[in-house]
């Protein structure tokens, strides 16, 4: 993920990551890291315009590991993981990450933006352990 964060909104949502208890930091220019401190979990997140994205990686397998089977459990509309969504990446020597996303619509930052900033990490936290008991058989 590249993109452009204006230095304002990168600089609040960092205040507000951090003011709820987040670890945050911009390991490369434009990709904050948001990690949470209990269970050591960590997201990337990129602004583009105003959309906020976010990527939680759940697991680097082989490219011959994504079955017919495990993609059909990744988009069933009943595995558990009803606010985000997978994407898959080639991660290079024949390896496929595959990770978790969520984004949020920003107008102001203001309350509303807050909230569902806040809302879309807690989202891919709780929806990375179902997916990653959905992905277990790829380890």
């Amino acid at each position: 993920m590249t993109a452009q964060i204006s230095s304002i909104h990168a600089d609040r949502i960092k205040a507000l990551l951090a003011e709820k208890g987040y670890e945050v930091s911009e390991p490369t220019p434009g990709v904050l890291r948001v990690q949470e401190l209990h269970s050591g979990v960590a997201v990337q997140a990129v602004l583009e315009g105003d959309i906020l994205y976010l990527t939680l990686t759940c697991t680097v397998a082989p490219e011959s590991a994504i079955t017919p089977q495990i993609m059909r459990s990744m988009l069933d509309a009943h595995n558990g993981i009803s606010t985000s969504y997978f994407q898959l990446y080639g991660a290079g020597d024949g390896k496929t990450a595959i990770t978790l996303n969520n984004f949020c619509k920003l107008e102001d930052l203001g309350p509303e933006d807050q909230d569902d900033i806040l809302s879309c990490v807690h989202f891919l936290l709780v929806d990375v352990m179902t997916a990653r008991q959905l992905l277990s058989s790829l380890a």
